[in-house]
C-alpha cells in the first residue's frame, strides 16, 4: 500500500526537506517498507499543504511503521510545526 503523509506547516515555519527526507530514510530498514520520498510543495498559494511524504509499504508494516524510532522523532522534533495534515492509504 501507498501511505501519504500531508503537511501544512505553521505560518513562517520553513522545515530542511534533506532533513526530513534522512529521517524518513532510516524506516527502509522496517520489513515490508520498501520506498520511501519526501516532496515539497513546488506552488505557493494559501490552500496547498507544503510536504508529502509517501512511504510504499506492506499493509502489516504499518504497525511497526507506527511505533519505530523514526516516526516517534518525526512527530517529537516537527509535532509542534505542523498546523494540519493528513494521513491517506491506498493500495
Amino acid at each position: 500500500m501507498r501511505h501519504h503523509i500531508l503537511v501544512k506547516w505553521k505560518e513562517g515555519y520553513r522545515a530542511d526537506v534533506a532533513k526530513i527526507r534522512q529521517l524518513f530514510e532510516e524506516t527502509l530498514e522496517i520489513p515490508g517498507i520498501s520506498c520511501v520520498s519526501v516532496h515539497p510543495n513546488v506552488v505557493d498559494r494559501a490552500n496547498r499543504y507544503d510536504l508529502l511524504i509517501l512511504i510504499h509499504m506492506e499493509r502489516q508494516a504499518l504497525e511497526t511503521y507506527d511505533a519505530c524510532e523514526a516516526h516517534h522523532r518525526w512527530k517529537d522534533e516537527y509535532g509542534q510545526f505542523i498546523e494540519k495534515k493528513a494521513i491517506f492509504d491506498c493500495e
